[in-house]
């Protein structure tokens, strides 16, 4: 049976055993249908081998060689990760285009005697489906932008936010990184597309209804680029901004930061990378602080020089009559709940309907 693919909650909602991508381990690692595990039924060495063969030499040539990698690759699965399934088993089964490679491991699966189930159209139908919501489809609920200086606590307060009854895109957390020169994770960056498919997925999920607040960005996180159409509805949306004083936000940044304090090799990198932007006298004043494990202080004197005059000139471009201002004179972990509290207000009384 072959599965057609009409919607990203159709996906989100499988109810399959497994769902399988039997493509190559970097096809998979660059992106997947939620949920998948990879048993690939040619590595990439055997798919360039056999592409090349088809381009160079004979269709059939290649399609006979395929056909003996996939049939050894079927064993090896069938003797290992799926060797003590039981008959009722059913998995789905997905590769780049619904074809030969997903098409020949489903007909082994289903003589086993398992209710196998294809993707018609393969990954190229999800992600069809990913390129729509996310290029072609304005942003189902009204936006709002939760806005503040660097050190506000913004991604704190948003994962507070939905206590509160509120929608939020944590950008920042799909992309893996926190938005900055310092902000790198562990795990690195997902791909673009794989990003692009965490985000289509959860913005499929809005409930139109309800305001949905995503953090101030760029149009990049990282290396990875916004969508355009949530980029443009986050550029049109009003803005919450947080204000709170200096030397609140360095102890916040400082405490925030802590992994890459810890490191100090990795947080000296990341100063060396503002030289092009800032004096070699300012860069050895950070570097001195940063030896001197004053790391509050950095944080403050990095805000003062380099992070606040950007966010000042960003923030010109925003009308003031759509921003709502919430003060807070501390950023201690016992004083967020009440600033998200007063963010979701205001943000409620900012949203707008989202257009049809």
């Amino acid at each position: 049976m072959a599965l057609t693919l009409t919607s990203l909650a159709q996906v989100a909602a499988f109810d399959f055993d497994m769902v399988i991508d039997v493509r190559s381990p970097s096809e998979y690692a660059e992106d997947h249908l939620p949920g998948a595990i990879n048993l690939p039924v040619l590595d990439d060495d055997e798919r360039a081998r056999v592409g090349t063969i088809y381009k160079q030499d004979s269709p059939f040539l290649a399609r006979k060689l395929g056909a003996a990698l996939v049939a050894r690759s079927a064993a090896r699965h069938l003797e290992g990760p799926l060797a003590d399934l039981p008959g009722g088993w059913r998995p789905l089964v997905y590769c780049w285009r619904g074809g030969q490679r997903s098409g020949s491991f489903a007909t082994i699966l289903g003589q086993v005697g398992w209710r196998v189930e294809l993707v018609q159209g393969g990954y190229k139908a999800w992600r069809t489906l990913v390129v729509e919501e996310l290029q072609e489809r304005p942003v189902r609920a009204p936006v709002v932008v939760l806005d503040g200086n660097t050190g506000s606590a913004k991604t704190e307060v948003l994962g507070l936010l939905a206590a509160e009854g509120l929608q939020v895109i944590d950008l920042e957390g799909l992309a893996n990184h926190r938005g900055s020169l310092f902000g790198d994770m562990p795990g690195g960056q997902p791909s673009q597309k794989a990003f692009e498919g965490r985000l289509a997925t959860a913005l499929a999920a809005l409930d139109p209804d309800r305001p949905v607040v995503v953090e101030a960005e760029s149009s990049r996180v990282g290396n990875l680029s916004v969508p355009k159409q949530l980029w443009a509805a986050m550029c049109a949306a009003p803005r919450v901004r947080i204000s709170a004083p200096l030397a609140a936000r360095a102890d916040y940044l400082a405490r925030a930061y802590a992994d890459v304090t810890d490191d100090p090799a990795r947080l000296a990198a990341v100063v060396e990378r503002l030289r092009p932007v800032h004096s070699a006298e300012v860069i050895e004043t950070w570097l001195g602080l940063a030896g001197q494990g004053a790391y509050p202080d950095l944080a403050r004197d990095l805000m003062q020089r380099h992070y606040d005059p950007r966010y000042e000139k960003h923030r010109a471009r925003f009308e003031p009559d759509r921003e709502a201002v919430v003060e807070t004179p501390s950023l201690a972990p016992d004083a967020l709940p009440p600033l998200a509290s007063a963010v979701a207000a205001a943000a409620r009384r900012l949203a707008v309907p989202a257009r049809d």
